[in-house]
């Protein structure tokens, strides 16, 4: 059973910066491609970056120019960089990783961010 782990979440002042990181159980390039999703309170959870096999990068436009995703391949680890946080940031934030026909999901870490 894959497993995967979520940390580096907290409480921080607008514009400031945290660094997620999802720690899998096995090899991440295993898997297909992992994301990092975020569900605010009352909102439905939101695709925010991806990290495909070959590498490729992709974003949600709330993301973009702001959050940078990553991995390191020796650490089974993908992390989540997050520069410039606004308040609308504030959400549970999840790591999933895809392997046909299986998603997987990590129990998410809180990120908060204060006016």
């Amino acid at each position: 059973q894959v497993q995967l782990v979520e940390s580096g979440g907290g409480l921080v002042q607008a514009g400031g910066s945290l660094r997620l990181s999802c720690a899998a159980s096995e090899t991440i390039l295993s898997f297909n491609h992992i994301s990092w999703y975020r569900q605010a309170p009352g909102k439905q959870r939101e695709l925010v970056a991806t990290i495909t096999n070959p590498g490729t990068t992709s974003y949600a436009d709330s993301a973009k120019g702001r959050f940078t995703i990553s991995r390191d391949n020796a650490k089974k680890t993908v992390y989540l960089q997050m520069n410039s946080l606004k308040p609308e940031d504030t959400a549970v934030y999840y790591c999933m990783s895809e392997r046909y026909p299986f998603n997987y999901w990590g129990q998410g870490t809180q990120v908060t961010v204060s006016s």
